[in-house]
């Protein structure tokens, strides 16, 4: 992955381009851990090669894992960085285009880049921390401790 800042107004922007054969989350998250991210939000366009989707079933209090195979465009990826345990994390949801038009869309657990991923991510000068939430097991932000 490349990256370059483009300001710094209390926060900072950067630019970050994933390279062929990058997973997304992956990258975004070494980013973070490097540049002490506690608090951001992005947002990236660009294509997979393949891409993992989730769909969150509250039957199971799981992640149902949908699976793309194919060549897709990013037609819209946003999602934000907070702090878990200590550590910088991702969560980010994904809208992929097809062939022939149609689309999938979930929570990004896992992509293949190719042959580009363009992400613009705004630092804000807090910290944004999660917690488990012990109805859905989940890591929710949690504001009251932010």
């Amino acid at each position: 992955m490349h990256e370059r800042e483009l300001s710094h107004d209390g926060g900072h922007t950067y630019v970050l381009v994933c390279d062929k054969g990058d997973d997304a989350i992956r990258e975004l998250e070494a980013f973070a851990r490097r540049n002490q991210v506690a608090a951001a939000s992005f947002t990236a366009i660009g294509a997979f090669r393949d891409v993992t989707l989730g769909y969150f079933d509250r039957e199971i209090m799981d992640y149902r894992r949908n699976e793309v195979h194919e060549q897709v465009e990013v037609l819209s990826c946003i999602g934000d960085v907070a702090v878990r345990d200590g550590e910088p994390t991702v969560h980010a949801h994904v809208v992929v285009g097809r062939r022939d038009g149609t689309t999938r869309g979930g929570h990004l657990i896992e992509s293949s880049v190719w042959p580009t991923l363009e992400v613009v991510l705004t630092e804000t000068p807090d910290e944004l921390r999660k917690t488990v939430d012990p109805q859905t097991g989940l890591a929710l932000i949690d504001v009251a401790r932010s």
